[in-house]
């Protein structure tokens, strides 16, 4: 935990890592706060109905604890890797303590992968065990010949199919369970990265990753846990960003975690979450962050109540950050970090760390720079990789069954991000892109970042991506694919005077030459643009057609 001081640099000259022998993160987040508190709430449901449910740790721990047992009552051993593939709500948080418990590894897969993504990592894992619900089961069902290591399936709703095990069969027996003494080192969770090129990796870690989350996590929370925080996330819990920059730092330090159903994205059903449940905290991704403002005056409609606000997994710009500020009445407090290396890098409102467009500045505990191809230093201002020194207590034990892939994220004992960035004399970091986004037109290099941010800004504008097109003459242009808000005509009209926008906001050279008008973009199951589907296309658009 961080020590309660209200100096960055006292802070971080000051900060030391605490990690014991034995962790595990199963217990740390159920069992410990059950025998001090058992009847402190962990878990609220919010329900469109307004019939919430809650959940408090001394039922968390002994469900959990059963349903460990339960586990290895049908045969999960220590090492196994066990699929969750079950939104946000009790049975998903459930299945995790378990998993921990029991000393095998957590393997969160998103309900909106596809049959043959979702088979793809199944396959790849080894996986023992899967924990669903109905629909993921269907999902399931036509890949299921293919996944010979796959021998429980856990159903946590519906009726019981041929070959499944009720969830609450396992949930609600016997909650005598050992937990397994587990060190730090020791496996826990493996969560898959798409990377640009290969297929998806999977980024194993040990349960020290949670210890690795804590002081980023209270960084840019402002010293959580406070009097009345509550915490909330519209991110998947399969996804780095919603298990472990809310959900389980947060039942760690006895913050109770709302979770809502799942759904596509709603500005006003997430005010309305945010409102009746009391939210306090609250991590919110940039592209739902600009989702949320079409909602005109939201503080005039929504009675909000919110203490800190932290967002992550891509650039969230200097037009979102003054729209919150402005429309919110609070301060984003930008962080970074990747599947495989965490909060890293965070800004922290709450002491004066933070420069709207900068993702902030290192997060106690961490050693980052920007560096060159050669794994050495860059001075400040000038662009670079962002890389991350090992050891790190967050960062991943490797990627699963793939050596050579690990030791290629590494030069020397930097590990690299595969992102551009930039580091100011006062020790600011700002994101310009992936390696492979970033767009070189007339010898210039830009990062499609603060095109998106300008492009945010203008009052047509709902969503909007930036990449290069290829181009005989320049390298590359620039080619913005936009979102236009409800009611706003596409045509030439409205992309000119997009076009004027960003030369008269950011520069000559970097606006978008072509724009096309599009009713949604490419995205991951986090929320980030898919930029490497716009790039084919537009590269598709460039080459000369034949015939």
């Amino acid at each position: 935990m961080l020590p309660k001081i209200e100096d960055y640099d006292q802070l971080l000259r000051e900060f030391r890592w605490r990690i014991p022998e034995t962790f595990n993160i199963g217990v740390a987040v159920s069992d410990a706060w059950a025998a001090r508190d058992p009847d402190r709430v962990c878990l609220q449901h919010f329900s469109p109905d307004g019939a919430h449910a809650a959940l408090t740790y001394g039922a968390f721990a002994a469900r959990s604890s059963a349903f460990a047992g339960g586990l290895a009552a049908h045969g999960v051993s220590p090492g196994d890797r066990v699929a969750i593939l079950l939104p946000q709500g009790f049975e998903a948080a459930i299945a995790h303590a378990a998993i921990y418990k029991m000393g095998a590894v957590a393997l969160p897969l998103a309900l909106l992968f596809g049959v043959e993504a979702l088979a793809y990592r199944l396959k790849d894992a080894g996986a023992a065990a899967i924990i669903t619900n109905r629909f993921g089961y269907e999902r399931l069902v036509a890949s299921r010949d293919e996944l010979p290591e796959l021998r429980l399936v856990v159903l946590a709703e519906g009726g019981d199919e041929p070959g499944t095990v009720p969830f609450r069969a396992l949930a609600n027996g016997v909650s005598r369970f050992e937990a397994a003494v587990t060190k730090p080192d020791d496996p826990a969770l493996m969560i898959y990265t798409s990377g640009t090129t290969g297929p998806p990796k999977g980024a194993l870690h040990g349960h020290r990753v949670l210890l690795g989350h804590l002081p980023g996590f209270q960084l840019h929370h402002h010293f959580l846990p406070q009097s009345g925080d509550r915490m909330w996330t519209p991110a998947d819990w399969a996804w780095a960003g919603g298990l472990l920059n809310a959900l389980l730092p947060s039942l760690f330090f006895g913050v109770p975690v709302v979770s809502s159903p799942a759904q596509k994205f709603d500005a006003h059903k997430a005010f309305r979450i945010m409102e009746e449940m009391d939210i306090r905290n609250a991590f919110i991704p940039p592209t739902a962050l600009r989702l949320l403002k079409s909602v005109e005056r939201p503080r005039q409609r929504y009675a909000l109540k919110l203490r800190t606000l932290g967002s992550a997994g891509e650039a969230l710009g200097r037009e979102t950050f003054e729209w919150a500020k402005r429309e919110l009445g609070i301060e984003v407090s930008e962080f970074y970090g990747q599947t495989e290396c965490n909060i890293v890098i965070s800004s922290a409102t709450g002491l004066g760390v933070v420069k709207p467009g900068s993702m902030g500045k290192a997060a106690p505990g961490h050693q980052v720079a920007i560096i060159d191809g050669q794994g050495r230093v860059l001075p400040a201002g000038a662009v670079g990789q962002v890389a991350v020194r090992r050891p790190d207590p967050v960062m991943f034990l490797g990627y699963w069954g793939n050596e050579q892939a690990t030791k290629a994220k590494f030069i020397g004992d930097w590990m690299t991000t595969g992102d551009q960035g930039v580091m100011d004399e006062e020790g600011y970091f700002t994101f310009f892109g992936r390696d492979d986004d970033v767009i070189t037109s007339s010898g210039y290099r830009i990062g499609p970042g603060e095109i998106e941010d300008c492009l945010a800004g203008h009052p047509h504008v709902q969503l909007a991506a930036a990449v290069g097109k290829p181009d005989p003459i320049r390298t590359e242009i620039v080619k913005a694919f936009v979102v236009l808000k409800p009611g706003v005509a596409a045509g030439e009209e409205t992309a000119a005077g997009i076009r004027e926008w960003v030369k008269n906001r950011l520069s000559m050279h970097e606006y978008p030459r072509e724009i096309a008008f599009v009713d949604s973009l490419p995205m991951t199951t986090s929320g980030k643009v898919i930029r490497r589907l716009l790039r084919q296309k537009a590269a598709a658009e460039a080459r000369p057609s034949h015939g």
